[in-house]
C-alpha cells in the first residue's frame, strides 16, 4: 500500500535527520580535535549494543559480506567524512557528499542491472544544487586532499548501500543484527587509526558523555537501525535521495539553537533540495502493492507462493 511506504520512507528518513544534528552535538559537546575517536564512539558502542540485541552472527558467505559493508559503511565513511570536514571550508563536504544520489544511479546500474534515467539524474542535479545554496559559503583555494576526502566518503557508502541492496539478508537476520554486524565492524576498523592518529582517549566530563551517548544510541544505533530496514525495503535510489535531509537538518538547528541566520538564498535551496528528496521517492522501480520484506528461503520459493500482493521493497 502506498501509506505503508510513506511510512517506511518516513522513519527512514528520520536516520539523515538524526545525523544533521550531528554537527551541533559534536561542537557544543564533545572535546574539539578528537575526530576519529567520536567516529569510534558513535560506531563500536552502538554496534556492540546492537550485537547484544539482535544476538545473530554471520554465517558462511555473511562474515566476509559484513565485513564489506562494515568498512564501507563505516570504517572507511567516518575517517573520510571527518578527514573532509576538517580540511574544507563552510558546508563544502556537505555539498559533495549531497551527490551521493547520482552515484547511486551510476553504481545501481554497475551492480543491480537498473538503468539510469534521466529523471533520476536531473533530480539528483537539483538536490546537490539546492543543498549547494543552503550550505555552500564564499570560498577560498580548495585543498585538495579534502576535496577527495569527500569524494572517497560518498563513493564508499554509496557503494555499501547499493551492495546491502543487492545482497539482503540472511535467513534470520533483521536490521538490528546487520546493523550491528556494520558498525561493529566499522568501529574495529576505527579504533587503531584513531590510537595512532590522536593518541590516547580524552578525559571526558559530563557534558561530553551526553554528547557521545547521544551519538552512539539516537545518532547511530537507531539511526542505522532505521537505516538499513529502509533499505531493505524501498530501492537504493529512494533511500539515497533521503541522504540530503541531514545538511537542511544541520542548517535548521544552527538557525534554531545557535542564531545563524537563513538568507532567502537558502531557504531557496531548502526547497530545491526538499523537492527533490520527495521526487527522489517517486522514481520509477520503488514497486507498488503492499510493502513487505522476504528472507532468502521466502525469495527463493516466491514463484510458489499465492499470496503475494505487490513486489517486494526489500534488498
Amino acid at each position: 500500500m502506498a501509506a505503508g511506504r510513506v511510512a517506511i520512507t518516513a522513519l527512514t528518513a528520520l536516520a539523515p535527520v538524526s545525523w544533521g544534528t550531528t554537527y551541533y552535538v559534536t561542537t557544543e559537546f564533545l572535546p574539539p580535535d578528537r575526530p576519529l575517536f567520536t567516529g569510534l564512539m558513535r560506531a563500536l558502542p552502538a554496534g556492540l549494543l546492537l550485537l547484544a540485541f539482535a544476538r545473530v552472527l554471520p554465517r558462511g558467505a555473511w562474515w566476509w559480506r559484513a565485513g564489506a559493508l562494515g568498512a564501507l559503511n563505516i570504517g572507511a565513511f567516518f575517517p573520510l567524512l571527518f578527514l573532509a570536514a576538517y580540511r574544507l571550508p563552510g558546508g563544502l563536504a556537505a555539498v559533495v557528499g549531497s551527490v551521493g544520489p547520482l552515484f547511486v544511479v551510476g553504481l545501481s546500474a554497475l551492480l543491480l542491472s537498473q538503468r539510469p534515467t534521466a529523471r533520476a539524474l536531473v533530480t539528483g542535479a537539483v538536490a546537490a544544487f539546492g543543498v549547494g545554496l543552503v550550505v555552500l559559503k564564499a570560498v577560498g583555494a580548495l585543498d585538495a586532499l579534502g576535496v577527495l576526502a569527500a569524494l572517497a566518503s560518498t563513493a564508499s557508502m554509496s557503494t555499501g548501500t547499493v551492495l546491502a541492496k543487492k545482497w539482503g539478508r540472511p535467513e534470520g537476520a533483521g536490521p538490528s543484527a546487520l546493523a550491528g554486524w556494520q558498525l561493529t565492524v566499522g568501529g574495529l576498523l576505527i579504533a587503531p587509526v584513531a590510537f595512532l592518529a590522536e593518541g590516547a582517549p580524552p578525559a571526558l566530563g559530563a557534558r561530553a558523555a551526553v554528547g557521545y551517548l547521544y551519538l552512539a544510541l539516537a545518532g547511530t544505533a537507531v539511526a542505522y537501525w532505521l537505516w538499513f530496514r529502509g533499505i531493505g525495503r524501498l530501492t537504493a535510489t529512494q533511500v539515497t535521495f533521503l541522504i540530503p535531509l541531514s545538511p537542511l537538518t544541520a542548517a535548521v538547528v544552527g538557525w534554531a539553537a545557535l542564531g545563524e541566520s537563513l538568507t532567502p538564498v537558502q531557504l531557496v535551496g531548502m526547497a530545491l533540495a526538499l523537492g527533490a528528496t520527495v521526487a527522489g521517492q517517486l522514481l520509477p522501480g520503488g514497486g507498488g502493492g503492499a510493502v513487505r520484506t522476504f528472507s532468502s528461503a521466502e525469495r527463493n520459493g516466491r514463484k510458489d507462493s499465492m499470496d503475494v500482493t505487490g513486489p517486494a521493497l526489500r534488498r
